[in-house]
């Protein structure tokens, strides 16, 4: 299946050359003088690596049939996440360079989506905000109530993130799964 660089889209997945990318950015470019072109900026999904690299408008490039699927985390095996796809209740070997720092959020039970081409996974989607316990964090110090002020804490999947003194072992809190930021202590 194929598509044409006039139409790409934002998080669409290419083909290229046996190689998946996904279109991180676009611009159609019509210069004054001579043809128009598409300048893109395309994430390796194996990788991670950016680049930039231009088409000619209108030529057809290889588009990926990516299916996105609701999965529950199981548990960890060895090098591998095992995820349970919640429709069909088949589970899924994951390589933990595919999850990469989504790992970070994943506790048993939790949700993801994962996208899949070919049967295989290609990558791990989160939500905006997990919550998590704390596993380990200092006491704050009575009286030591500075407006702002923080102090490190690992959570239960081993992801150290910086809280508020007020936060206490055993307390829930919402995580930022894009930047890993303590959001808010949840009750």
């Amino acid at each position: 299946m194929s598509v044409s660089t006039n139409g790409l889209k934002r998080g669409m997945t290419l083909d290229l050359d046996g190689i998946l990318f996904q279109v991180v950015e676009f611009q159609h470019v019509k210069p004054g003088k001579g043809g128009a072109f598409v300048r893109t900026k395309l994430r390796n999904l194996k990788t991670g690596a950016v680049l930039d690299r231009t088409f000619n408008a209108g030529v057809n490039v290889g588009l990926a049939i990516v299916e996105r699927k609701d999965m529950q985390y199981l548990y960890r095996d060895g090098e591998d996440l095992v995820l349970m796809d919640t429709d069909t209740y088949d589970q899924h070997h994951v390589p933990a360079s595919v999850v990469g720092d989504a790992a970070n959020y994943l506790t048993e039970g939790s949700n993801a989506i994962v996208a899949m081409h070919q049967g295989n996974a290609i990558g791990v989607e989160l939500p905006a905000s997990v919550i998590l316990r704390v596993a380990r964090t200092d006491p704050g110090v009575k009286g030591d109530r500075v407006s702002g002020a923080l102090k490190p804490a690992t959570l239960e999947t081993g992801l150290n993130v910086h809280v508020p003194l007020f936060v206490e072992e055993g307390d829930h809190i919402k995580v930022d799964t894009r930047s890993g930021e303590y959001l808010t202590r949840e009750k």
